[in-house]
């Protein structure tokens, strides 16, 4: 069931004559640096800026959704002016405001290209609802990495008005969709504006029409974020609803969704200013982008279409993120042609051609028109996530190259940016055992080796300190869950005691989509029974995601798992949170023991939230998928393990791989992990904790998002990078192996 927000009425445009959105109530003159503060994102990763905030007034930061635009906008002008009068916080305003102003002030690299990084999503912070799961969570991190270098990188993306669907379920545990207008005047954006201070919109070709779109800027940190928004009052009604919905409406919906981020998106960096000379292509969501890029040398240079294809891919990179091929985005080719049959005009080709660039057979008039093909043809760098999507992808698209020896397709397998996702409290251990470096150098080795430093007792204490809060916020959501499917008050009062802050704690959190087996642990009822009600060792697991609104399968298994849930033997032990963000994941990554992935191998590309669990100190129990197989076959076997993998035969038959998985996954539950869990020595658990340094020390220093944006740069954005088909593995350093 959809449920729709109610549409703006008034279609004008919210910034006004300045082309600013943000309306904050007047500040005091010893305030007024808190607008810089709020205006550019990096606090969604600074956490001396959050606590300013927090500190001004912390139920409203809560009640903002975090967000400090918003909260600017509905403070009390009494709290402002008791805030103004204080000495001590108006002196931590304003050297948060200085340590800003430092930070952007630093040089960027003129050795790097300037890049510009397309992706329909990025996740950069819970305010800015214009993601949906892990791949706009990487492109947001890959921003923040490319902030924290001095990078070059400009993201393009689009302004979804409703962003993606917020999630209730009900009673029998159906996913509900609720859409909600993003309020844009209430958002940490700003519109874009030309070197003369004109805001900047611009324009593609519809069929019959011309549709504006107008660009906003979100000030990460270094560098900025693009958002192109078709909300524009001159649009035709129909067309200013293209980027109401992230992933919603029907097919034409999604071709117009991709011309404006592709097409629009080059042309709105041209408008800006911003001459890249490399063009990342996140998905094959931005490949069009691709086209126009081809069309410049056509038009400007002279040149044919085979030269301007081939100079055009010197500066065209590709990432794919889907291992199956139906997840990729298809389009008829009559459709296509509507839309686009002025192309095959201006770059000399036929309509036939022009289609066949998008083929894997060009030749075959049937076919679809895929994104994914268009962005291999002429992309001259394309990757995978990880090592193992590498290879999997090669196999899935070695029919686009016929004639080449090797699939021109390497690998850089993701990585996640630390201090967005690193609890408080570990955040502040690692200062002071670690220093600085695991902020600024992640990918040092020498960095996470310290960890071996750090007491047991410090370590444990921190964990436990996490998961206690995560139990407090789980009853809360769950709380609020009950309330408002207007729960008893009997009803509300039992949720008082669902979790138990000292037992072990295993989350699973990600979207539901069929492969990724959300129900595998169910898979046994009575055995898993067992597990979560033994007195004397129990076991809790907490669960979140979203399917999405068309998977059935995805929501048939929300379902399974709210029915157990809501089993009055396994309440206390088994709860569902609804609505998952990245609010949600902090949460679950800081508070978790075990952070638990069951994909069908190889469906899983990479699978980055383990990553940001396993630095905070949560051991992965996953099938060996994604980054979770590189890191498994890359280990030291000598070394202490840093976690279990769920291993076997491998089989053709998907059900009679599933009772394999599960039973492997119940025996590691059984006979190891809850053991390591509560076999204490002073009341630590000191085989637990050394696999915890192990994870830290091990995998840290390569699964950070710095190396990963580092990698981009010294194998696919650099002019004399070689061709990534050779592309060497990032193995685990072995000094880090202690």
């Amino acid at each position: 069931m959809v449920k729709r927000a109610l549409p703006r009425t008034d279609r004008t445009d919210p910034a006004g004559p300045a082309g600013l959105t943000n309306r904050v109530v007047a500040l005091p003159e010893a305030l007024t640096a808190l607008a810089r503060l709020a205006a550019n994102v990096r606090w969604s990763w600074h956490r001396p800026a959050v606590e300013v905030f927090r500190r001004l007034d912390g139920s409203l930061w809560e009640r903002s959704a975090h967000n400090p635009v918003r909260m600017l906008a509905l403070i009390d002008p009494v709290r402002l002016a008791v805030a103004a009068a204080d000495a001590g916080f108006v002196a931590e305003v304003n050297r948060q405001a200085d340590e800003l102003a430092a930070y952007l002030a630093r040089p960027i690299r003129s050795d790097v290209p300037a890049v510009g990084y397309f992706s329909a999503e990025f996740g950069i912070t819970e305010c800015l609802q214009i993601y949906s799961g892990g791949l706009g969570i990487l492109a947001g991190d890959h921003l923040k990495a490319a902030s924290d270098r001095s990078l070059p990188i400009t993201g393009v993306s689009l302004l979804y008005r409703e962003g993606y669907f917020r999630q209730r379920l009900t009673e029998d545990g159906r996913q509900q969709e609720l859409y909600e207008d993003a309020q844009l005047e209430v958002l940490p954006i700003h519109r874009a504006c030309d070197g003369h201070g004109r805001p900047v919109s611009i324009t593609v070709a519809f069929p019959g029409r011309i549709v504006t779109a107008r660009v906003w800027t979100v000030a990460v940190g270094q560098v900025s974020l693009q958002l192109l928004d078709t909300g524009d009052p001159e649009n035709e009604p129909d067309d200013r609803w293209i980027a109401q919905h992230l992933y919603g409406g029907d097919i034409e919906t999604r071709l117009r969704q991709e011309i404006i981020l592709g097409i629009g998106g080059y042309r709105a960096l041209e408008a800006l200013g911003v001459a890249c000379s490399r063009f990342h292509m996140n998905e094959g969501h931005s490949a069009f982008l691709a086209l126009e890029h081809v069309r410049r040398f056509v038009e400007r240079d002279g040149l044919d279409f085979a030269a301007a294809r081939d100079r055009a891919a010197r500066d065209l990179v590709f990432t794919t993120h889907t291992p199956v091929a139906a997840g990729h985005d298809y389009f008829p080719p009559e459709l296509l042609l509507s839309y686009l049959g002025e192309y095959p005009a201006i770059l000399g080709i036929t309509p036939d051609e022009f289609l066949g660039l998008g083929r894997r057979n060009p030749h075959d008039k049937l076919e679809p028109f895929c994104m994914t093909v268009l962005a291999l043809r002429l992309a001259s760098r394309a990757n995978g996530v990880s090592r193992l999507h590498g290879e999997v992808s090669r196999a899935m698209w070695q029919d686009v190259f016929p004639t080449s020896a090797t699939t021109p397709i390497g690998h850089v397998t993701n990585g996640v940016h630390y201090p967005t996702f690193v609890s408080d409290d570990l955040a502040a251990l690692f200062d002071r055992w670690l220093g600085a470096g695991w902020r600024t150098t992640p990918e040092d080795p020498e960095v996470w080796a310290r960890v071996a430093s750090i007491p047991d007792e410090e370590l444990w204490r921190i964990k436990g300190r996490r998961r206690e809060r995560l139990v407090a916020f789980a009853r809360d959501t769950i709380h609020h869950q009950h309330a408002r499917r207007d729960a008893t008050p009997a009803e509300l009062a039992q949720v008082t005691d669902v979790l138990d802050p000292r037992a072990l704690t295993i989350g699973f959190a990600r979207r539901f989509a069929t492969y990724k087996r959300g129900a595998l642990l169910l898979s046994d009822p009575a055995r898993l029974a067992r597990l979560l009600s033994n007195p004397a060792r129990p076991v809790q697991v907490l669960v979140a995601g979203k399917a999405h609104p068309r998977d059935e399968g995805g929501k048939d298994v929300i379902r399974q798992v709210a029915a157990f849930a809501a089993d009055p033997l396994l309440r206390r032990r088994l709860v569902f949170l609804e609505d998952y963000d990245t609010a949600v994941a902090r949460q679950l990554v800081q508070g978790c023991d075990v952070w638990l992935n069951t994909p069908r191998r190889p469906h899983e590309a990479c699978g980055t939230s383990g990553m940001k669990a396993m630095v905070n100190g949560s051991l992965n129990l996953s099938t060996l998928d994604g980054w979770w197989d590189e890191a498994w076959i890359d280990r030291d076997p000598t070394a202490t393990p840093f976690g279990w993998a769920i291993a076997g035969r491998r089989f053709r038959d998907e059900d009679r791989q599933d009772i394999q998985d599960a039973n492997a996954l119940y025996r590691l539950l059984e006979t190891s992990v809850v053991r390591a869990f509560y076999d204490r020595s002073d009341d630590v658990p000191r085989t637990w904790v050394a696999m915890m340094k192990s994870a830290l020390a091990t995998l840290a220093p390569v699964f950070t998002a710095h190396r990963m944006v580092d990698q981009y740069v010294a194998e696919y954005y650099q002019p004399a990078a070689p061709p990534p088909a050779a592309t060497a593995p990032v193995a685990i350093p072995r000094s880090s192996r202690r």
